[in-house]
């Protein structure tokens, strides 16, 4: 194994979902490349009403950026491979990623099956139904214990 693509979002999980990732990149030597993919999210942040419409992806993007900049703070330089965001539906855009980077395993985190996500499906469901790839979905701690 040598390139492992993590997808984090920016939830309380996403912390479980790195530090599995480091953990196993330690045991294989491999190399992190942190990814994010935004939507158009419900709620807008509060500049983005002042833009035109075209430059919301950015805007989008740009915030995603500096979250992951953040988050490859705590990965040893050589283990970093880079950090990557794309703009679009989420599942789709973590599969075409682990494509583009030629990755060996996709390590993203498991969400309660709740709610919409009846109806629709998780993005980790359907990361692993699509991926032409391994992908190792990290369960959230307090969902181990019930």
């Amino acid at each position: 194994m040598h390139r492992i693509l993590v997808g984090l979002d920016a939830s309380p999980r996403s912390k479980n979902v790195l530090d599995a990732a480091l953990d196993l990149a330690r045991r294989t030597s491999s190399k992190l490349v942190l990814f994010r993919a935004v939507g158009i999210p419900v709620e807008l942040p509060p500049e983005a009403y002042a833009l035109p419409p075209d430059s919301l992806g950015d805007l989008l993007e740009a915030e995603a950026r500096k979250f992951l900049e953040r988050e490859a703070s705590a990965v040893p330089a050589e283990l970093l491979g880079g950090v990557k965001v794309a703009v679009g539906t989420p599942w789709q855009a973590i599969c075409d990623a682990a494509k583009q980077e030629n990755v060996d395993l996709i390590v993203i985190g498991s969400h309660g099956y709740r709610g919409l996500d009846k109806l629709i499906g998780t993005t980790a469901a359907k990361v692993v139904n699509h991926a032409d790839r391994s992908v190792l979905v990290v369960r959230a701690p307090e969902l181990l214990t019930s």
